[in-house]
């Protein structure tokens, strides 16, 4: 365990247009977010124009209809755990003689979800635009739109505006329990309404087309079925398994389970006691040496408090193993991991699968005392040039100086922090806005 050392002083960040460009307001999951509303708006204005999707004689439903489908429908898939996995599969392809420019934006596939808040709020957009549509043919009797599917149309709109208003960046983070549930219920109502909606509309604007037929030429009820499909398969591998906790302090707890599931390196699983209300997720730390794997959770609010108090015998689990930020490692030569307290969990797999160079810096009270001798050993084994250093003996350290000290004596290409959100944006951002290839957790789940 090495001692704090002297910090390298940072050298000047880079111009103001380079520097706005690696702001977070800014980073690749906002970008996401604009280059959809961008298309979506094309879309728009096409329909406006050339599609004339909007005449007197009434409009093209059936247009609009595709717009609320098509982008809840990326929405819904892009948050798959099997589509996440492909898409690291995919950008970890690259090889390390790439530039590393192109690595770098490729190290930013955890953004994904810029994807699905994108394709959300646009699709719920249009569906104002498609609920405004079914009243103007409801009114004007134009045909086509019954009163039951006015009625599911503003049950929906209900359902859009509580789910988006509980997904507010202030709601979502002091309420982010009754968040994941209103996500979770109003999620699931709305697959239901929109199959109702969609099998109503279908009737009323083909009342001689048999069921079969209905769903053998409605692009809609395929994308509904393969949404539904996506959503419930997590759900078809829940399961109850036995877990062995131990507490080398009350800040701490060690969950072993081994179920049969060894997961890959860098992944996540999601753990629960009440798996209807809500769900936790931990990166995975999986032995080289045994089947299953472990957890590393830490006091962080009532649950993981409730966790280590109680030690239950039993968690839930469901899904797969799902790749988390930390897997885009192999797409550079060397790296140098930030920690700060219980993120050293994540970092652990990575430390013991050595599949590259890379160094540990962990900043965190009294390590043996807080995590155990045993876990402590093992991370040196693993990195005995780690830096760890002991915030109650020395104090906290700066953080991105400490993060660049390394990054500039190791030879790194590049930084991957596991912290809390604040810390994890101001070494990204410090880093970045040097020039360094920097990579955190964004919060987006």
């Amino acid at each position: 365990m090495m001692a704090p050392y002297s910090q390298t002083e940072l050298p000047a960040q880079q111009s103001r247009l380079k520097r706005m460009w690696k702001n977070p307001k800014l980073e690749h999951y906002m970008r996401l977010v604009a280059t959809v509303s961008i298309l979506n708006v094309i879309a728009l204005i096409y329909g406006i124009t050339t599609g004339s999707w909007f005449t007197a004689d009434g409009i093209q439903l059936q247009q609009i209809s595709n717009m609320v489908i098509a982008n809840f429908f990326i929405a819904v898939i892009i948050r798959q755990q099997y589509v996440i996995n492909l898409l690291f599969w995919l950008a970890t392809r690259a090889p390390t003689t790439w530039p590393l420019s192109v690595r770098w934006h490729l190290g930013k596939v955890y953004h994904h979800g810029g994807l699905h808040t994108g394709c959300a709020i646009n699709g719920s957009l249009w569906f104002a635009v498609y609920a405004g549509s079914l009243l103007y043919h409801f009114s004007q009797q134009l045909g086509g739109v019954s009163a039951a599917s006015m009625i599911i149309t503003l049950v929906i709109i209900t359902a859009l505006v509580f789910m988006i208003t509980m997904a507010t960046p202030n709601i979502r983070k002091k309420h982010h329990n009754a968040f994941e549930a209103s996500h979770r219920f109003a999620g699931w109502s709305l697959l239901l309404l929109f199959w109702a909606q969609t099998v109503t509309l279908t009737q009323s604007q083909h009342p001689t087309m048999s069921m079969a037929d209905i769903v053998l030429n409605t692009p809609s009820i395929w994308a509904l079925s393969v949404m539904t499909f996506s959503v419930a398969l997590p759900w078809m591998r829940l399961r109850r398994v036995p877990v062995d906790i131990s507490t080398p302090s009350n800040h701490v707890a060690l969950l072993k389970f081994d179920y049969g599931v060894t997961p890959f390196a860098g992944s996540s699983m999601a753990i629960s006691r009440s798996p209807l209300m809500e769900w936790h997720h931990f990166a995975n730390v999986p032995s080289p040496t045994e089947s299953g794997y472990r957890l590393t959770v830490s006091r962080a609010g009532d649950w993981t408090g409730k966790l280590i108090d109680d030690k239950p015998t039993h968690l839930w689990v469901k899904g797969i193993p799902t790749a988390g930020v930390a897997n885009i490692e192999v797409l550079f030569k060397r790296v140098v991991y930030i920690a700060t307290g219980s993120g050293i969990g994540p970092c652990l797999p990575h430390l013991f699968a050595q599949k590259l160079p890379m160094l540990l810096v962990w900043s965190t009270r009294d390590p043996r005392k807080t995590y155990g001798d045993a876990l402590v050993d093992q991370i040196l084994e693993a990195q005995p040039d780690a830096i760890i250093w002991d915030t109650d003996k020395d104090g906290k350290p700066d953080m991105v100086k400490l993060a660049y000290s390394a990054y500039e004596k190791f030879d790194a290409e590049a930084v991957i922090c596991i912290s809390n959100q604040k810390l994890t944006q101001q070494v990204v951002y410090g880093m970045e806005s040097r020039g360094v290839p920097a990579f955190g957790a964004i919060w987006d789940s």
